[in-house]
């Protein structure tokens, strides 16, 4: 499913994952790799320094809208999110309530 992605859709799929990592405002370290090992898999290792910024500073709100997620991407942006929550091995109660938002608006 990433290799149907074009670059934008990918950069706006990294854009939404660190997003994801604010969620308890703690960008852990295990969420840091998260994300540099998602960049690889991606293939945007020429934006790596974009993307790791995101980590620094969280993206506006307005340009990580969840609604405006195409269907086809939704179940993918999902994945992605429970995998970050999931990186440091606990879920915690923002992120939890964060990926059950996300699931009532992706669906």
């Amino acid at each position: 499913m990433l290799g149907n992605l074009n670059r934008d859709d990918r950069l706006r799929l990294m854009k939404f994952v660190c997003s994801f990592a604010w969620a308890d405002l703690d960008v852990k370290e295990a969420e840091r790799h998260f994300v540099s090992r998602l960049i690889d898999k991606l293939g945007l290792q020429g934006d790596r320094e974009e993307i790791l910024g995101w980590l620094r500073v969280p993206p506006p709100p307005e340009e990580v809208d969840p609604t405006r997620v195409s269907r086809g991407h939704r179940d993918l942006m999902l994945d992605a999110a429970t995998k970050l929550f999931e990186a440091d091995g606990e879920v915690g109660p923002e992120e939890a309530e964060l990926l059950e938002l996300l699931k009532q608006l992706l669906v």
